[in-house]
């Protein structure tokens, strides 16, 4: 979500300081994300966790070797269409999407917030309960929905929160 100017001034910023500080001052800008994590979810738990990334792989050189050399397309969505976002993957960077894009890797679509939270979120990271449980539907490439999992928990550990 963040602008080009806005990403690459961050980039900059990033470049001079460490990722000590980096994840500090991402730890500042991502208060209501932090809250989210550790607090009851709302329908802006998507939003602000693909901004919360989108600002971690600008401020963080540790957290940006988790996109080094990797493409990925991902579509995330309630059934009732009520909440829907993407982002992109490419060349070393994440872009989000306000609303669906056509062509994806991986799709998940979720119940609520609550059941892409629990999915994203579990204690023994396996998606498989989320299915059988009817709260989330997973088109595509599983290895990506592990991957999206991973860098997911890896921001809230570095945040604080996991």
């Amino acid at each position: 979500m963040a602008s080009r100017l806005k990403r690459t001034v961050l980039g900059f910023i990033a470049a001079l300081l460490s990722d000590r500080v980096g994840l500090f001052l991402a730890k500042i800008r991502s208060k209501r994300l932090r809250d989210e994590l550790s607090d009851q979810v709302t329908d802006k738990f998507l939003e602000l966790l693909l901004s919360g990334m989108d600002l971690a792989f600008c401020l963080s050189k540790g957290y940006r070797k988790n996109i080094r050399n990797f493409e990925g397309r991902y579509l995330f969505r309630t059934a009732d269409d009520r909440i829907v976002a993407a982002a992109t993957f490419k060349g070393g960077d994440m872009k989000v999407h306000g609303g669906t894009i056509d062509e994806w890797d991986a799709r998940v679509t979720f119940k609520d917030g609550a059941a892409l939270r629990a999915f994203i979120f579990s204690r023994d990271h396996d998606i498989l309960n989320s299915i059988l449980a009817n709260d989330v539907e997973i088109d595509g490439n599983f290895n990506y929905i592990y991957k999206f999992g991973f860098m997911a928990r890896d921001l809230a550990r570095r945040l604080g929160v996991a």
